[in-house]
């Protein structure tokens, strides 16, 4: 079973920028209320799409650097890496279906 990977601010370069497939990066923290609502959208979607996108998350209370390198402002902040770049983001809660277009359309 999938689950997403909590990484910290030392394993983002091997585990994001360096992944041989696509990663997408849930920027999230705990006291964070639409995070909560997301992850387990999150968690579905890494079971759904298993072997084809990693998933990891990323506490930004905890990775501050991380969070300021790539301009996080508001959480829950998705972005999608690929080959080490970002080609896509997604800010705020959106339901499974828009997270689902969005990384179909990234992956094709």
């Amino acid at each position: 079973m999938a689950k997403p990977q909590e990484i910290t601010d030392s394993q983002f370069e091997g585990e994001v920028l360096k992944s041989p497939v696509p990663v997408l990066v849930d920027f999230w923290a705990p006291w964070c209320g639409p995070c909560r609502m997301v992850a387990p959208i999150v968690e579905e979607l890494a079971e759904e799409y298993e072997g084809r996108v990693k998933f990891v998350k990323v506490n930004t209370d905890e990775n501050m650097d991380t969070a300021i390198r790539y301009g996080i402002r508001s959480i829950p902040t998705l972005i999608l890496f690929k080959d080490g770049q970002v080609v896509g983001s997604i800010i705020g809660f959106r339901p499974k279906g828009e997270l689902k277009r969005f990384l179909d359309r990234a992956l094709s």
